[in-house]
């Protein structure tokens, strides 16, 4: 965070020594040279107002200061009081990091169920999407769904939302990016199956990882089904919790996956093996590569896989069939896109060896059962871990908001092994606040010595350090 203010710094640091010299060299000869005394009767008629006017303030200050002296006791207690009042207000005061800024863009993420299609998540976000563009402020936006370094599972999407130009007038908005989002939300949150987290674009961020929403805190784990049974109930009251919006985590453990169980014994008699079956499948869904058509211009791969409209769901898999003795494997479909019946095998005759190989449908050796499964799991350092991910309400500080997350933990009773650690902007915000305490005692102590060896005393520091308590009241209020 001190790299914020290191202009400001050097530029404080630069004006004090040229000061440092103006007043060691210059200023000692200009006032030989410059001042003079004038009698009173020979100034001009400006500088006489002027004069009387420094003599009026200074009497005033000169009976306010004999008032302080006259009534030491109140003067104590209105400096003690002074500084209780300083600290008080230290402590309770809201307090807050990086304000957030309106650049103009809005990062949504959507997040649909976990066993969702691409083509079903597609229309969702799709729909999405012309709910944000119906909105008077939103100029443009980018929408896109799949796989890929930032996107990790299917079910999430991401938009990139362009606002007009802020300010009065035709075509352009008057409302803050945080007032478009609450009013956006409203009508994202009609779209059944899938949900939309929204935040500001910011120019200074120090996130280490695109979350959700803007502050994130990471729970963490050793024992994944201890993570996976916590994080949705801090997610859950957090969300009930006064001061959170759009709480969010990234747990993923709620999707499905299709487990082939074999039956070797019956496998065995038909001359089957799990290497066959395992083919079998990626012929059918793993996309493999098996040619490359060259023209003049350019090459294409081919890639062998069954129709889309065959390969969605679970029951696609009654159409595999698998070649016994170890012969290739061919992918079986009637002409209806139904799956042939069962344990219908066929007789096909190879001319290399003569010999004759059966296809065997996979259902008649094995069976197919769906389970829950992860998505993806996520990692910080060897331990499995979840992003939660929040908004503040309005009127909220960044600072109630840690607070409520401990306390939140503590009502909760979490095991010890679950450990809680905020991460980005918020985990700044907590070691920026841990050390200012420190920081401004340290401050204190090196004024304190200055001035000790400028007055040669060690009382006299302390009468001018004694003003610091009612500039800090003027700075929190």
């Amino acid at each position: 965070m001190g790299r914020l203010f290191r202009e400001f710094a050097i530029t404080l640091a630069v004006s004090i020594l040229i000061s440092a010299v103006v007043s060691l060299t210059l200023t000692p000869m200009m006032c030989a040279r410059l001042l003079r005394h004038t009698p009173p009767e020979r100034e001009a008629a400006w500088a006489r107002k002027t004069n009387a006017l420094f003599d009026r303030v200074v009497a005033r200050y000169g009976r306010a200061l004999e008032w302080v002296l006259d009534h030491q006791p109140i003067t104590l207690i209105v400096a003690v009081a002074t500084l209780a009042l300083t600290v008080l207000l230290y402590i309770l005061i809201p307090k807050g990091f990086f304000p957030v800024q309106d650049t103009g863009a809005i990062q949504g993420i959507t997040e649909a169920q976990q066993s969702i299609s691409f083509d079903a998540m597609a229309e969702r976000q799709q729909e999405i999407a012309r709910i944000v563009l119906r909105d008077p402020a939103v100029e443009s936006l980018t929408s896109y769904i799949g796989v890929d370094g930032t996107n990790t599972t299917l079910n999430s999407g991401r938009m990139l939302i362009n606002l007009k130009a802020f300010g009065s007038g035709d075509g352009r908005r008057d409302i803050h990016a945080s007032d478009v989002i609450r009013r956006l939300q409203g009508e994202v949150d009609k779209v059944v199956g899938v949900g939309m987290y929204m935040q500001p674009v910011q120019d200074l961020t120090i996130e280490t990882r695109v979350s959700r929403t803007q502050y994130q805190f990471s729970v963490e784990d050793a024992n994944p089904d201890e993570l996976a049974r916590w994080v949705p109930k801090l997610t859950e009251r957090l969300s009930h919790t006064a001061g959170f919006s759009d709480v969010a985590s990234d747990l993923q453990d709620k999707g499905l996956q299709a487990f082939v169980q074999i039956d070797r014994d019956a496998a065995a008699r038909l001359g089957i093996t799990p290497a066959a079956i395992d083919n079998a499948l990626y012929n059918a869904f793993g996309q493999r590569q098996i040619s490359t058509i060259f023209t003049q211009a350019s090459q294409y791969r081919v890639v062998l896989e069954v129709k889309p409209e065959f390969g969605r769901g679970p029951l696609a898999l009654d159409g595999i069939y698998v070649a016994a003795s170890g012969v290739a494997s061919a992918v079986g479909q009637n002409t209806q896109g139904q799956s042939q019946a069962r344990a219908v095998t066929a007789t096909q005759s190879t001319a290399a060896a003569g010999a004759t190989t059966s296809q065997v449908q996979l259902s008649s050796i094995a069976t197919v059962i769906e389970k829950p499964t992860s998505l993806v799991i996520n990692h910080i350092g060897q331990f499995p871990s979840a992003t939660v991910s929040f908004n503040l309400a309005p009127g909220t500080s960044l600072g109630e908001a840690t607070k409520a997350v401990r306390a939140v933990q503590a009502d909760l009773g979490t095991p010890a092994s679950l450990a809680i650690n905020f991460q980005g902007a918020a985990l700044a915000f907590q070691a920026s606040l841990d050390n200012t305490l420190l920081l401004i005692i340290a401050a204190i102590v090196t004024m304190y010595i200055v001035l000790g060896v400028l007055y040669e005393s060690y009382i006299h520091p302390i009468t001018i350090l004694s003003t610091l308590p009612s500039a800090g009241v003027g700075a929190l209020l």
